[in-house]
């Protein structure tokens, strides 16, 4: 993998002072017509515009281009979790993190390992509420009576049934912070920050320093200083399912360090490993060395005879699920398809049409969500999803599919949740800085999605006429110009969206 010549971004480049011009009110035949001139520019020739409009209160379609298209959605896929979320999980559910274990005796030694279990929390270590979870599981342990382990520590990520990766992931993406690996048993967002600084003196090899110092790769390769004013030529390889990190090329001597946001190879070993640095911190002795279990592994026997000897516990749902929205947290979303599908699995056993066959976490999960489609009545045809995040190229959707699940979630008891969780334009989350100091900032609540030649956007806006509207914009296989990010053309159709001071009759 040739890594980018800056930092690795969580979120694509925003788009800041390059929308259209607008005259801030227009007619439903004017915006009409702004937007088939856009979408007809010859810069867009090579390129496919998707665009469905309705209305939420006549339920009349405004606009549409193209809409029963089957489009890659990119991070607008995570509406379909959010919907499978709200209507399939308790939203007030605290994901545990446990420590499994025996009785300590009277002398404060528990016989056999303890275990560190997993069961899906994303957030772990990232959340206020779980950063020092650690310390936390140690003084319950120590508040216990416990001060000596004998047997170890075993790290249990397989709560989730499945690989730790999502269907149709690129093999290119996974050294990336924003394709950290799904687990049960998540830590810091299973990212660990990478800095890359030059020696003092050219020729010599180049400073690395991983943060958390726990999760640290091992390195191979040469990397090494270069003489003052030389062009940097930092490259970072990392094998798909391979903890070895390749570093080779260089950087100037007197730059300033560079930071690269890296997934973790094995964020379960992260975790315990953790554990283990609290556990001496309290004085608790354990005898015997870390290791971690992994699906396909199972310790079902080791489980069965051990006690929640301490439990640390997530944020609630919609907690979890508004930061996963508003960052586009790639990882909460994985996590929560398949906590869902964990859930659907479980209550499986009284559905007649269940497959007999083996189906992992994220499938069960997506399971759930087609029967959640079924009922909305979007046919499988326009919608196929096939993990939790949009990172896949697999995923296809048509805007009316989009639209039609915001409708159904506008009707929803929780609409009012989810309307908040989505970023604001000019406010928070990835439209941050977007459509400021126009009609849409502050009114338009929509996910974004973006990867290579891909770009959109669908949420709600209330135009000037005060009718709501629910929207999906895809852009697909579009190459923007230099300095024209393809986020201002797609942000252009939503702020006249917001101008429209006429209703549909």
């Amino acid at each position: 993998m040739r890594m980018p010549r800056t930092p690795l971004r969580l979120f694509p480049l925003l788009a800041l002072a390059l929308l259209p011009l607008h005259a801030w009110a227009m007619d439903l035949a004017a915006m009409r017509a702004a937007i088939d001139a856009h979408i007809a520019q010859p810069r867009f020739a090579a390129a496919r515009w998707g665009i469905a409009v309705v209305s939420l209160d006549s339920g009349r379609t405004l606009y549409a281009h193209d809409a029963d298209k089957l489009f890659q959605p990119a991070s607008t896929a995570k509406l379909y979790t959010a919907a499978l979320v709200l209507n399939g999980l308790d939203a007030s559910y605290r994901i545990p993190t446990r420590v499994l274990g025996s009785q300590p005796d009277r002398r404060g030694r528990v016989d056999g390992p303890l275990v560190l279990y997993g069961m899906g929390d994303p957030s772990l270590g990232a959340d206020p509420s779980t950063a020092d979870w650690a310390d936390a599981l140690a003084a319950q342990l120590a508040g216990r009576g416990v001060r000596r382990v004998r047997g170890g520590l075993v790290a249990d990520a397989t709560y989730f049934a499945g690989p730790p990766v999502g269907d149709g992931w690129e093999a290119t993406d996974l050294l990336a912070g924003f394709a950290a690996p799904a687990s049960a048993l998540s830590v810091d967002e299973n990212q660990l920050r990478l800095t890359v600084a030059p020696a003092a003196e050219a020729g010599r090899p180049a400073q690395l320093t991983f943060e958390p110092p726990h999760a640290a790769m091992p390195v191979a390769g040469h990397l090494f200083t270069s003489p003052a004013g030389s062009a940097d030529d930092i490259n970072l390889y990392r094998a798909p399912g391979d903890a070895l990190l390749h570093a080779f090329g260089s950087v100037p001597v007197q730059s300033s360090p560079r930071g690269f946001r890296l997934a973790m190879a094995d964020p379960a070993q992260a975790a315990g490993a953790a554990l283990l640095q609290a556990l001496k911190r309290r004085g608790i002795a354990v005898d015997g060395r870390l290791r971690v279990a992994r699906w396909p592994q199972q310790d079902t026997e080791l489980r069965a005879g051990a006690g929640v000897l301490a439990e640390v516990r997530s944020p609630p749902l919609t907690t979890i699920l508004r930061e996963g929205l508003k960052r586009s947290q790639n990882l909460y979303l994985q996590n929560l398809l398949q906590l869902a599908g964990t859930r659907a699995h479980a209550t499986a056993t009284a559905d007649a049409t269940a497959p007999a066959g083996f189906l992992d976490a994220a499938d069960w999960g997506i399971r759930a969500l087609r029967q959640l489609l079924d009922r909305i009545g979007i046919p499988p045809s326009t919608s196929l999803i096939g993990e939790g995040t949009g990172l896949s190229r697999r995923d296809l959707t048509t805007p009316a599919a989009l639209v039609r699940l915001l409708a159904f979630l506008a009707n929803d008891p929780d609409a009012g949740a989810l309307h908040d969780m989505l970023p604001v334009a000019g406010v928070d989350g990835t439209l941050a800085g977007r459509m400021r100091g126009t009609p849409a900032a502050g009114n338009v609540h929509a996910k974004t999605g973006s990867m290579t030649y891909v770009n959109g956007l669908a949420g709600y806006v209330t135009s000037a006429a005060g009718e709501h509207l629910a929207f999906a914009i895809l852009l697909n296989d579009y190459a923007p110009p230099k300095g024209m990010p393809a986020s201002a053309d797609v942000d252009a159709i939503a702020v006249w969206l917001a101008e429209l001071n006429e209703k549909t009759p």
